[in-house]
């Protein structure tokens, strides 16, 4: 899941043990009901992709996801602007990255990270009106993320949680709780750091 670049920066800000425990307690590689919910209820996503090279590409995606396995989801593609940017790319890097973001009150996000292919002549494609072809995409790793900094566009305000001069930056929730509260590093201080 980790990295050297992940490694070298989780040690730089005294993170590492947050990081293993975060991988611990949060990732897994098969859909539980959370999941389910918050994925097939989304309304929208967010696609990263790479081509060839590794260079990275993100794209906005609208419309339903399937849950269609424990770790198997798919997707519809519709008709856009025929550049076919992110199918594109699968087809030479099938590595994929998917964050699904809820705004509002109680923001969530979860990322779904693994390998995809493009589907043309899936029986499954009926299943979504108007779909010309489909992305399956097999799991490797589903893991929420923090969602503090999400802003809330029902009321045009931004998070909280952004940090602001002159005040205490308000730490979330989940850092107290007591799977996490003893590998919480010290908050860092970019006016003090070395």
């Amino acid at each position: 899941m980790y990295h050297e670049g992940n490694r070298k920066l989780q040690q730089q800000f005294d993170s590492t043990a947050l990081a293993d425990r975060l991988l611990e307690v949060t990732h897994h590689t098969t859909f539980n009901d959370y999941d389910r919910s918050l994925i097939e209820s989304a309304s929208f996503f967010f696609l990263a992709t790479a081509d060839h090279q590794g260079r990275p590409d993100c794209s906005f995606k609208g419309g339903s996801v399937k849950i269609v396995s424990e770790s198997r989801l798919m997707f519809p593609d519709y008709d856009g602007n025929g550049m076919f940017k992110s199918l594109g790319n699968i087809d030479v890097n099938p590595a994929v990255g998917l964050l699904f973001i809820t705004m509002g009150n109680s923001p969530q996000r979860i990322r779904v990270n693994g390998t995809a292919r493009v589907l043309k002549d899936s029986p499954e494609l009926k299943a979504f009106v108007g779909a010309q072809l489909l992305v399956e995409v097999n799991v490797e790793h589903i893991f929420p993320n923090c969602p503090r900094y999400v802003p809330d566009l029902s009321k045009g305000t931004e998070s909280s949680y952004i940090p602001k001069a002159q005040q205490e930056p308000i730490e979330p929730e989940w850092k107290d709780m007591d799977w996490f509260k003893d590998v919480v590093p010290k908050r860092f201080d970019p006016d003090h750091s070395e």
